[in-house]
């Protein structure tokens, strides 16, 4: 699942190469690539289209904005999750109180109601904000100029509910990976990797795209592998 602004082709373009062994199911979320217009990006009303899409069973990886549905479509139908990788997700409700989480959330929550309302100028702010290397070209193309709009009428990640409890209850095996870029994110991942029990790794490289480094298909891999 693919976070804010770009759908999942652009969000995953360093993966096809696992396709060579895997099958690759790299869906749209509403108001991206091939997915109708929404009138406002919410994780809750996500979550169980993407629960509904693991059918009888699927591996399931979530970047960013989109680990925030992959950890609330896994605990709406656990029995179909295989596993589930979570990359960077601003689940930031699991670790408030951090300074750093504290910090970022209050950023964020600034921006969306101050923020500039032309796309170009918003998703520039909100890259450097969520700490993207993405070079990014002027005038926007228009598959980026619709990702800054979606990403404008964004529901907070903030404010997103999870159900650590379940979820660490749950059998399938779990991978919580970071960028080492921000100690929000890093917060946040230690958290999530603690109550649900999860492996734990750091690739660095990328900034917040840690899907984007060479290394990361290499773990990835291997924890859908089981080793």
């Amino acid at each position: 699942m693919h976070g804010s602004v770009v759908d999942g082709e652009l969000t995953w373009a360093e993966q096809k190469p696992l396709a060579e062994r895997w099958t690759l199911i790299v869906p749209d979320r509403p108001g991206y690539g091939e997915s109708p217009d929404v009138e406002r990006e919410d994780f809750e009303a996500d979550a169980p289209l993407v629960a509904e899409l693991l059918g009888d069973g699927a591996h399931l990886v979530g970047h960013s904005y989109g680990g925030v549905v992959a950890l609330l479509a896994a605990a709406a139908r656990p029995e179909a999750v295989w596993s589930l990788t979570l990359v960077e997700p601003p689940a930031f409700g699991v670790a408030r109180g951090d300074p750093a989480v504290e910090a970022l959330v209050s950023d964020f929550a600034e921006y969306w109601r101050t923020g500039p309302s032309d796309p170009e100028a918003f998703l520039r702010g909100f890259l450097e904000r969520v700490g993207s290397n993405a070079r990014l070209p002027s005038p926007l193309p228009s598959r980026f100029e619709r990702g800054a709009r979606v990403l404008r009428t964004e529901r907070g990640p903030w404010e997103a509910e999870i159900p650590l409890d379940d979820l660490g209850a749950a059998p399938f095996r779990k991978l919580v990976i970071s960028g080492g870029h921000s100690e929000a994110f890093e917060a946040v991942c230690d958290v999530l990797a603690e109550r649900l029990h999860a492996e734990r790794a750091v690739i660095r490289g990328a900034g917040h795209s840690v899907q984007r480094t060479g290394r990361f298909n290499e773990r990835l891999e291997r924890f859908l592998a089981g080793q």
